[in-house]
């Protein structure tokens, strides 16, 4: 009897860590570099188009990014791309259209 206490404890207090374990497993399954690379295209895609929309994608790419950066131990991607979400942020400030007095 104690060794199935001892297990149904140790289930219990492992949960929340299979819960975490699961989810980065399906990180793992996404290709983060094709999604990398698709985020790229739209976000110069819509730049271009003049859309402020395209600067959060940009930023939601960044973020990509840094996470392939440290994935892979390629720790200088981090740094580059918090710094390029700063300055979407700031050009998605800039780009806002301003309200007019009326």
């Amino acid at each position: 009897m104690e060794r199935t206490g001892s297990i149904l404890a140790d289930f219990s207090a492992s949960l929340p860590q299979f819960h975490l374990r699961s989810m980065l497993n399906t990180l793992h399954l996404i290709r983060l570099d094709y999604l990398s690379c698709i985020l790229t295209v739209l976000a110069t895609f819509l730049i271009g188009k003049k859309l402020w929309q395209g600067w959060v994608v940009a930023a939601l790419n960044s973020a990509v990014v840094c996470v392939i950066g440290v994935r892979t131990a390629q720790f200088g991607f981090v740094p580059a791309n918090l710094l390029c979400i700063a300055l979407y942020t700031s050009n998605l400030v800039n780009w806002r259209p301003k309200k007019q007095n009326q």
